[in-house]
This record gives structure tokens, sequence and C-alpha cells, in this order.
């Protein structure tokens, strides 16, 4: 159906207007200038974002949990004004230390019950000491027979007082024989034998051939002289000068 076309530039206006309006009512709202972002970086931003994203809650029908020192005692420490100053100290903090030093008795009580306690520790100690060894006596290095004591008494009671040593010398064919001198001091590792008041001395180096002997005295015809009975003898010459102990005899 074709319109007459008187009425055609009635009809371009119109259709003009309307689209004009249209246009204006339907126009999108212009975007605001947000800075744009890369492929790449968001992508890297969502590789390191973490999972975890906090948010509160909000509940309004539960409490919220009351304070910790709701319970506590009150104190000095928990007492807070309302502007949330502390309160004034009635003392300052180094000096309640010192009052608390003074306030406290001295402890001299308790000594007397560590003086009693000790007392049985030292009786303990006591009863528990070893009881000391009881020391027999030494058997003497050599006995002396009544005729050498009567003997040596004389030889030793001379007007300059002598002292008699005894000891061995390598002498004869076994290679010891017994060897008496007067001295005037003892040496200092002598043995001293003692007896019925009389003092001889054995000389150290010889004490292990002599140790055991018994010394005598021995008269005949020919000579008058001092023997010794010597049990560590294990051989001799035929006169008798001379003599072997065991020790050499191992030695040899």
């Amino acid at each position: 159906m074709s319109l007459p076309r008187s009425l055609s530039p009635f009809v371009s206006t119109a259709g003009r207007s309307l689209t004009a309006s249209l246009k204006s009512r339907y126009r999108p709202s212009p975007r605001p200038l947000v800075p744009s972002i890369c492929a790449s970086c968001l992508r890297r931003s969502l590789q390191t974002a973490t999972p975890y994203r906090p948010e509160t809650l909000d509940m309004p029908n539960i409490d919220p949990a009351p304070p910790r020192n709701k319970d506590a005692p009150k104190s000095e420490l928990t007492k807070r004004t309302i502007d949330g100053n502390p309160p004034p100290f009635t003392t300052s903090p180094l000096e309640a230390p010192r009052d608390v030093r003074q306030q406290q008795p001295p402890a001299t009580t308790s000594a007397p019950p560590l003086s009693s306690t000790a007392q049985p520790a030292k009786s303990t100690s006591a009863t528990t000491s070893p009881t000391p060894r009881k020391l027999r006596p030494r058997k003497a290095a050599m006995t002396l027979t009544p005729l050498a004591v009567e003997h040596i008494r004389a030889l030793t009671q001379q007007t300059p007082p002598k002292l008699i040593r005894v000891g061995v010398k390598n002498k004869g064919c076994s290679g010891l024989a017994y060897n008496l001198e007067y001295i005037e001091s003892a040496g200092k590792f002598d043995e001293t034998v003692e007896q019925d008041g009389v003092k001889v001395f054995i000389d150290s180096k010889a004490l292990f051939s002599i140790i055991g002997s018994e010394m005598d005295w021995v008269e005949d015809r020919l000579s008058a002289r001092f023997v010794f009975n010597n049990p560590n003898i294990k051989e001799e010459c035929g006169c008798g000068e001379s003599f072997m102990v065991h020790s050499q005899g191992g030695k040899s």
C-alpha cells in the first residue's frame, strides 16, 4: 500500500525524530576509565594469589566472647580508668622489693636444727672410720749370742766410744766375705740391731746377704773371732773365708 506523495514528507520527518529519540534513550553510558591489564599479568596474579581470603562473619544472634580477665581478681594491675590511663602507683616499683625484704623475719631460727643434724653426721663418720691395723714387731735383721754381746760391749766402751758396723765385701774364691769396722756415725740407710744394751749397725748394701744371721764369738788355740751362722749361704769355700748367697747363685 503506497501513501500519496503529499504525505511522504511528513512521514519521513516523523521517522527521523522517532529514531533520534530512541537513540538518545537507549544510548549506553560511558565506561569508566579503568587501566587495562594484560593477560599475562592477570595469569601471574592468579598463580601467586593465596586461596585463603579471610572474611568476617556477622552473627547478630550470637553474643561476643567475654574478655579474658573477666573473672580475674581485682588488683592494682587490673584496675584501669575510663580514659585508658593506668592508675597512679602508691609506691614506686623499685621500692616495693625493699619493703618486702624488710618485712621478712631474720632466718635465725633455722641455725640450731642445722647444727643438731650436723652432730650425728660427725658421729657416724667417726664410727665408720677404719680402725688402725696393729703393727707386728719386725724380726731383727741379726741376732747376737751372749758371748758376742760381751765382746761387742768391751769393744764399744773404749775411751773414745766406737760404733761397729757389719758388712760384706768381695773377697775369696766364693765371692763375699764378712767385714767388721769401726765408724763414728751410722749411715742414712744402715740397719740398727740393739740387744742387751749393745748396738750394732748393718750396712744397707749387705743387708740382703746378712738378714736372718746369728753373730757369735768363737775362741780356739789359734784365733778368736766373730762368726756368723747365715741361712742365706748357698756355697762357701773350704777355709770358710768366703761364701755365696742364693741371689748370686741365680745370677751366675
